[in-house]
């Protein structure tokens, strides 16, 4: 018979509960990595075989590539913030506000958007960027 003692501390606890401080937020954090990397991979998926049945422009299709890559590039990014022993909110934001923004005006032009989201792609980028510097800086 063990005791709680000697049991190994998720055990002690319950399978089902971990009282770890942040705990929680990295629970979340790598629910958010893979919300993000499994839209991305399947939005890949549909760029490179479902969207080239209706899309026969090489630059907009190039646009939906690109966008697909930083969109996966980036959700192993957020793996890395949920794997950080502080789990630092600021990067995940970044790099969560870079995707949708990055990513996302790319999708659009690539689907027939305005071309002035062109102009608010960088904006995205940058947020990328600012993304690596906040996890790169982070306290350990």
């Amino acid at each position: 018979m063990t005791t709680d003692q000697t049991k190994h501390p998720v055990e002690a606890v319950g399978h089902d509960q971990d009282h770890r401080p942040g705990a929680a937020s990295g629970q979340a954090a790598w629910r958010l990595a893979g919300v993000v990397g499994a839209a991305a991979v399947a939005l890949g998926a549909f760029g490179a075989h479902g969207l080239k049945a209706t899309v026969d422009d090489p630059y907009l299709l190039g646009l939906w590539e690109t966008g697909a890559r930083y969109h996966l590039v980036h959700a192993a990014a957020l793996l890395g913030v949920a794997a950080h022993p502080r789990q630092p909110k600021l990067a995940a934001a970044l790099f969560t506000a870079g995707i949708v923004i990055f990513a996302g005006t790319l999708y659009a032009m690539a689907l027939g958007g305005p071309r002035w989201l062109g102009a608010v792609t960088p904006i995205g980028g940058v947020s990328l960027i600012v993304g690596w510097l906040a996890l790169g800086f982070s306290r350990k």
